[in-house]
């Protein structure tokens, strides 16, 4: 799944028509507006190519300006780093937990990146 926020533009004197084509497109979430003609929509896609064409349509609305995306997140974005980061949990902990260790000797070097 990937969830996008896009910054919609248009006239003010336009913003009542813009927010009911946004809303009659099916295409995403109306989060917030202003009288100054700035929408916040949000847009879900199983794929960035759903996402894209989504974002094309809403672009082609009469009377928007701009619509452009301003913040991205995609679960599989890191799918594959996943597991590592389990891994480095389990063996953190364990390491924690062990009678054999004194807090004084524990060094933090701001990550476990590559630790």
């Amino acid at each position: 799944m990937n969830i996008s926020s896009v910054v919609v533009k248009c006239a003010p004197e336009y913003i009542a028509f813009v927010l009911e084509q946004l809303q009659a497109s099916n295409q995403c979430e109306v989060y917030a507006h202003d009288e100054l003609g700035r929408i916040i929509i949000i847009l879900e896609g199983e794929t960035t190519e759903e996402e894209s064409e989504k974002l094309r349509i809403i672009q082609e609305i009469p009377h928007i300006l701009s619509a452009e995306m301003a913040m991205a997140y995609s679960e599989s974005e890191f799918s594959d780093e996943e597991g590592k980061l389990e891994r480095v949990d389990e063996q953190l902990m364990e390491r924690l937990n062990a009678d054999d260790v004194d807090a004084k000797d524990i060094v933090y070097h701001g990550h476990l990146k590559d630790k």
